[in-house]
């Protein structure tokens, strides 16, 4: 296991800092390198790391959420108002619907097996997008029409949505049943997950308060908490965000101790230094090339017939606000990476043995190798032209 952790950090780092020489995003070289050392291809990492890749991509997404509600100040995200709560679910369900009418036609599957595939893909990725729109926030892009704050907001949730949606599909495709109450779990899920994400921030706050203590000491307390509430999520089937719960937490303590919290923050950028290598290492190394390359292009038609949609919905979302034309095209390219929820849920149909779970599977890897590289470098180079400082 030593040595698999070794090759992930000495490759990961090595062609991540190889890519951004190139002016090219980093986490392109660290998911060729999981490509590289996947059991697909040089077979050069331990099993037993591949085991718990799934638990790793959730401490790297418990990071991410962290550092984005430390960083996202509410009253910036009160000014921008409905676009906010529209890209919360609007550009997903437009993603899933042109998934259903491009699948069955590319792909020759059903109906059904189309809006699982849809799901799947509708999910847009916080790992490519939450360190971006932190930056922006940072260098003050886009700071007058709070964009990055937005984009931030709206994607975390979103991930929420699609989820819960996933989860109903494959339950009627695994049962033939479908249960109208598991709709109903989206928005309970939401608001339970903003509610417990406040009280535990309250009560964090309360501790800190009362008993002085390193920032360091503060941090593990928080991922510890973190944990616990990922805990809670998976306890109660979801019915509470736990993911929600995280970044709602890291928002309470920005608006009660400003200080504090960028303090805080500066810690867990160290920390996403090390989780970055391991989340997009792992990604990679879920890429089976040869079902990849089965597909063929039908399915990188599929993705980019979707990306189309999904970009479709983004614009319907921010339509009648202050934004110019250079700002809206820029949140239509910034909403379209995908990699951490497609890594996490694009295997589950084929683990529970549904006709459609190869296909699933490949296309989610697909949507990960081209949407997640071209949603970085859009932000990566196009933020000075269509943002204002």
């Amino acid at each position: 296991m030593l040595t698999s952790i070794a090759l992930i950090f000495l490759l990961g780092l090595g062609f991540g800092w190889l890519f951004s020489k190139l002016k090219l995003p980093s986490l392109i070289g660290m998911i060729l390198v999981g490509i590289l050392i996947s059991p697909y291809a040089l077979n050069l990492i331990d099993t037993s790391i591949l085991s718990i890749a799934g638990d790793i991509r959730q401490i790297a997404l418990v990071i991410i959420l962290t550092r984005a509600g430390l960083s996202l100040d509410i009253t910036d995200l009160k000014k921008v108002g409905r676009p906010a709560v529209l890209l919360c679910f609007l550009p997903a369900c437009a993603e899933m619907l042109g998934t259903i009418l491009l699948a069955p036609l590319l792909l020759g599957v059903s109906v059904l097996e189309a809006a699982i595939i849809g799901s799947v893909l509708a999910a847009v990725s916080p790992a490519v997008i939450v360190p971006r729109m932190i930056r922006l926030i940072e260098q003050g892009y886009g700071k007058e029409n709070s964009i990055p704050q937005m984009i931030l907001a709206g994607a975390s949730v979103d991930d929420v949505f699609v989820i819960v949606v996933f989860t109903a599909l494959t339950t009627l495709a695994a049962t033939g049943s479908f249960s109208a109450a598991s709709l109903l779990q989206i928005p309970i899920s939401i608001c339970s997950g903003i509610l417990l994400g406040c009280a535990v921030g309250y009560g964090i706050l309360r501790l800190f308060r009362r008993f002085p203590m390193r920032d360091t000491v503060r941090v593990l307390l928080l991922l510890s908490i973190s944990f616990l509430l990922i805990a809670v999520q998976n306890l109660v089937n979801g019915i509470v965000s736990g993911l929600l719960a995280i970044m709602f937490m890291g928002i309470f303590l920005r608006q009660k101790e400003k200080t504090l919290s960028a303090a805080l923050s500066a810690k867990y950028n160290q920390l996403w230094i090390g989780a970055e290598v391991f989340l997009f290492v792992l990604v990679g190394a879920t890429v089976d090339l040869h079902y990849a390359l089965a597909a063929g292009f039908a399915a990188i038609l599929l993705i980019f017939g979707a990306l189309l949609f999904r970009m479709a919905g983004v614009f319907l979302s921010v339509t009648k606000t202050r934004l110019s034309g250079k700002e809206r095209l820029f949140c239509m390219l910034a909403y379209t990476p995908k990699a951490t929820v497609q890594a996490a849920i694009g295997a589950i149909p084929l683990s529970m043995g549904l006709s459609c779970g190869n296909l699933t599977l490949t296309v989610a890897v697909l949507a990960i190798l081209i949407t997640a590289p071209f949603g970085a470098i859009c932000v990566d180079h196009l933020h000075k032209r269509l943002l204002q400082k």
